[in-house]
């Protein structure tokens, strides 16, 4: 059985407080895009893993497909598996790819295997993989605050949009960036902005982390002048770095621009 665990893009990233655990609260716009890997179980004699696409720097142990399957394993009996993870989503990005492998090796072994596990249980199960895992259990635009793991539904729609993201040679470390940051409330929630029209949303929503970041790796920031330039209604960088993306009314082919960089381009679904 095959799945293909999709990135997020951040409409918007406020860091709104330090906690007395050492993480920040946050209030964010996760939006599901369809830049994806790909991720296959079958069954086997002998357990076995396999990666390929970009390669990950990480042992397999700390791969959140392991971790995921080692999470249920430790409460469902499984049988021997041979997984796959083919990696295209780069990481590094602020696309949440890492998270939504793990997030998706849980659906896909609960489907797999008929396990029968709730949606609840799962998005519990994802959360002990990290803030973002849980979701991508459901996988819908929402709107998060706590450390990205309180979810409310959203009405937003970007349907049609011509979405361009790139993701410059360099990667921004998240601890870093936080600790880079300084919190603050905003002036007008992103839930009210996110009910403006795209072309309204320039100058008025914000990754708080470009204040920090873009300093450090002016890169990031020349990408985000080159989308506006370009035509974009909105530009922002997503997470805490390092891609940047553009929301268009019309296609646009930016490759040439960016050789060197990773380049996806396509119309939201």
């Amino acid at each position: 059985m095959i799945c293909f665990p999709n990135a997020k893009i951040n409409l918007g990233l406020n860091v709104v407080g330090r906690r007395q655990d050492g993480y920040h609260d946050i209030e964010t716009i996760f939006y599901p895009v369809p830049v994806r890997d790909a991720l296959e179980v079958v069954e086997s004699e002998t357990f076995s893993f396999r990666q390929s696409g970009i390669p990950v720097d990480a042992p397999l142990e700390k791969n959140l497909v392991m971790r995921a399957m080692n999470l249920i394993e430790a409460r469902y009996s499984l049988p021997a598996l041979g997984v796959h993870l083919l990696k295209e989503i780069p990481f590094g990005a602020g696309l949440g790819g890492g998270s939504s492998d793990g997030a998706y090796m849980l659906k896909l072994l609960n489907d797999f295997c008929r396990l029968g596990i709730p949606t609840d249980e799962l998005e519990q199960m994802a959360a002990e993989l990290g803030a973002d895992c849980p979701f991508f259990i459901q996988n819908q635009p929402v709107f998060a605050s706590g450390t990205g793991n309180v979810f409310e539904k959203v009405t937003l729609s970007l349907r049609g949009y011509y979405l361009c993201l790139v993701k410059p040679d360099v990667a921004v470390s998240t601890s870093d960036a936080y600790g880079m940051i300084t919190p603050r409330r905003p002036e007008v929630s992103l839930r009210e902005i996110a009910e403006r029209p795209v072309r309204d949303w320039r100058g008025v929503m914000a990754n708080d982390f470009e204040a920090c970041v873009f300093p450090v790796y002016p890169l990031i920031e020349e990408v985000k002048e080159a989308l506006y330039e370009a035509g974009a209604l909105y530009a922002s960088m997503t997470g805490s770095g390092s891609s940047v993306f553009g929301l268009f009314d019309k296609a646009i082919d930016l490759r040439k621009r960016f050789p060197s960089f990773f380049v996806w381009e396509g119309v939201l679904p």
